[in-house]
């Protein structure tokens, strides 16, 4: 009993607590509140009036820029009306001074119109004065018109023949004194410093044997040697009844040096079979190869040109087996290229240039036989393939009249070409060759009008030509002799130059009874 009545009582006094918390929670909130809306009603009071200055504020500086543009613009139509007004002036006095022209030009086209009537009135009288004359000319002359025209032409143009016969003398006579000194020293002093000895070679197409005997070694049993050879080569046997020789047919020279050496090797070896034929044919290209690349390295090296293009230089070293009339190319490239750099010195320009293409002008004899056309074009396309500067490319293209020389290094290398090949045993061509040569030359000569005979003499180096008085004179003779030169150049191939030398004479023929 007693513990319900405390359990009672603590009840009661806990609900008297929370209703004295609340009370008191409810009484400090009320406070809290009151204190809070105080707070912000002062805020509010403060934000408002804080924004009504910020507002007059903003109100005051808007009008300041207001102002401001105002004035700017004020003065900005100002100085626009003044530009307006400058340019109404200027206008105006451009069409005062249009006007004054007009009126100038109306003058002057009256005045115009006026000397142009008179002009055209002067000119009816003179040609009517004109006719007159003609008229009379023809009278006192017993020429018509047309008659006397086409004697005025021809007088006209005998005259000026002769004149242009004797200026091209008189040029050509002062080119000779002038031109011929120096391009003799030039060429003197750049022979001179290249003293080289000059080798004339051929490819060698005979080789010797021990005896008969290695004929029929070579030839082998049913042929098979001899076949093995010639397809591994490409080059073709000729074994004849020349004594203790085999005769090697090619159009490639490096195939037949690479016959000449296997051949060679497997005479002195003495086993001929074909895979010992194989393998001396492999054992000899890799010797020609060698040679090739040694051979290309030391003609750049002894001209003193560098960055040459590898597949160049190899090029070059296939010029070792080749040879043109007799003369050996890459012998023959190697020394034009000297003369060319020894001339260029003496011109006092760069060499370099003149060397490189002196050295690469005759490239595309390298390949000539297995490329269709000309080696010059073949050389162009070579160098233009290898990126060869473009005075070099014009220099090979040039050397040889194909194209006109523009440059002086082309022109150079064309004089050492020549020089190259007119050398004493040099080149050699054979004799059917060279009296076709011969018999074309005087050809061409005896066909031209005016020539009563002609020879050919210094191996064909000069044209003696002996002309016929009565049909060429004297001041004809230098355009005639022109016209037989461009002849020849057109239809003939031949190295060096040739000199026309023409002769007219006159004799007189009596006799004393």
């Amino acid at each position: 009993m007693d513990t319900i009545i405390k359990l009672i009582i603590g009840v009661v006094c806990l609900i008297i607590g929370v209703i004295v918390g609340i009370l008191y929670r409810k009484n400090v909130a009320e406070k809290t509140i009151g204190s809070a809306e105080q707070e912000a009603t002062r805020i509010i009071n403060e934000a408002i009036k804080s924004g009504e200055t910020k507002k007059r504020e903003a109100i005051l500086e808007a009008k300041d820029e207001i102002l401001k543009a105002r004035t700017e613009a004020d003065r900005e139509l100002k100085e626009r009306r003044s530009e307006v007004q400058k340019t109404e002036h200027r206008l105006h006095q451009k069409e005062e001074a249009l006007e004054k022209k007009s009126d100038a030009m109306e003058r002057k086209s009256e005045e115009l119109s006026r000397k142009i009537a008179q002009a055209q009135k002067t000119q009816e009288e003179s040609e009517q004065i004109r006719a007159e004359q003609i008229a009379t000319l023809e009278r006192l002359s017993g020429l018509t018109r047309d008659e006397a025209k086409e004697y005025l032409v021809t007088s006209i143009e005998n005259e000026a023949k002769h004149d242009a016969a004797l200026k091209l003398r008189e040029i050509n006579q002062q080119m000779k004194e002038e031109a011929e000194s120096t391009a003799r020293e030039l060429i003197t002093t750049a022979i001179q410093r290249y003293a080289a000895d000059q080798v004339s070679e051929s490819t060698v197409s005979v080789v010797p044997l021990p005896n008969d005997e290695m004929k029929g070694r070579i030839i082998g049993r049913e042929g098979r040697n001899i076949r093995a050879l010639e397809n591994l080569t490409g080059v073709d046997l000729i074994i004849d009844d020349t004594p203790e020789a085999i005769t090697l047919s090619s159009f490639d020279p490096v195939r037949r040096e690479v016959a000449r050496l296997s051949l060679e090797k497997l005479i002195l070896d003495g086993r001929i079979h074909p895979p010992r034929i194989a393998e001396m044919v492999q054992k000899a290209q890799k010797e020609v190869d060698q040679v090739i690349k040694s051979e290309g390295e030391r003609a750049t090296f002894e001209t003193g040109i560098h960055g040459i293009h590898p597949e160049l230089v190899r090029l070059l070293g296939r010029l070792h087996y080749r040879t043109s009339y007799g003369q050996n190319v890459l012998l023959h490239s190697i020394e034009v290229a000297h003369i060319a750099g020894m001339l260029a010195s003496e011109l006092g320009i760069d060499p370099t240039i003149a060397r490189r293409a002196g050295l690469l002008h005759d490239i595309g004899k390298a390949v000539d036989h297995e490329v269709e056309g000309s080696h010059v074009t073949i050389g162009v396309d070579l160098a233009k393939r290898y990126k060869e500067s473009q005075p070099v490319i014009h220099a090979i293209a040039a050397h040889h009249g194909d194209v006109e020389p523009t440059t002086v290094e082309a022109c150079l290398v064309q004089a050492a070409d020549a020089i190259s090949a007119a050398r004493p045993g040099a080149r050699r061509e054979n004799l059917e060759n060279y009296i076709k040569r011969l018999e074309k030359l005087e050809e061409i000569a005896n066909t031209t009008p005016g020539v009563e005979r002609s020879y050919a003499i210094q191996a064909g180096r000069e044209l003696c030509i002996i002309v016929k008085p009565e049909e060429v004179t004297d001041d004809s003779m230098t355009l005639l002799a022109r016209d037989i030169a461009k002849h020849i150049e057109d239809e003939l191939d031949y190295p060096g130059q040739i000199k026309i030398n023409m002769v007219r004479e006159t004799r007189a023929i009596d006799y004393a009874k």
